[in-house]
């Protein structure tokens, strides 16, 4: 077994390292690529899916078709994640398009949202969050899309641009928009909620 260069294993060495070996054809640099991401895929694809045995299989179509293709991606274009984000992506848009559903895993299930958007002292009352919640899905797919890339994923703009084919300045003003319908629409819920308490006094 030939010793890894400059002392690292596999699993330290950067993505580029080993996509250039899987573009070449190297099946286990590709095998070790999907061990490094096929978890995230998997959270992301089951988050917008909502059923587990449909996740498991678009995150396979998603490693199916990045090795299929993986010749031709760019090296100096966009971050492998990237790419296999925005393969999920679509094969996600076209699973909703084909089933004609929404179905999605509760936001409850994903905490990150709620702590990335609210400050740690406004978690405090499980109200808020919960009137939180409500507020976000009542945003467009795309919209909660984009939350969930940001908070959950956790990726840049520039990163999410490749993945919803948009340029990174139109994902700002997405965010931008987002965010501002998000705290209209949470000052509306809690309006309605006091009204709620004033009513019942």
């Amino acid at each position: 077994m030939v010793a890894p260069m400059n002392g690292k294993s596999d699993g330290d060495l950067p993505d580029l390292d080993i996509v250039q070996r899987a573009i070449t054809g190297d099946l286990d640099a590709f095998s070790q690529l999907y061990e490094r991401y096929v978890e995230r895929i998997y959270n992301y694809i089951y988050y917008r899916v909502g059923l587990q045995h449909e996740a498991e299989d678009l995150t396979a179509r998603v490693f199916q078709r990045a090795l299929h293709h993986i010749r031709s991606y760019k090296v100096q274009g966009v971050p492998f994640s990237a790419w296999l984000y925005r393969i999920a992506h679509n094969l996600v848009a076209n699973w909703h398009r084909d089933n004609s559903r929404r179905k999605e895993v509760p936001l409850e299930d994903h905490p990150n949202i709620v702590h990335g958007i609210l400050p740690e002292s406004s978690l405090v009352q499980v109200q808020e969050q919960e009137i939180l919640i409500q507020a976000i899905r009542s945003l467009t797919p795309e919209r909660q899309n984009l939350l969930v890339l940001k908070f959950v994923e956790q990726l840049s703009n520039a990163e999410i641009a490749v993945i919803m084919g948009k340029s990174e300045g139109a994902i700002k003003s997405l965010y931008h928009r987002t965010l501002l319908s998000l705290r209209d629409e949470l000052e509306k819920r809690r309006a309605e909620g006091d009204r709620n308490v004033e009513n019942r006094h």
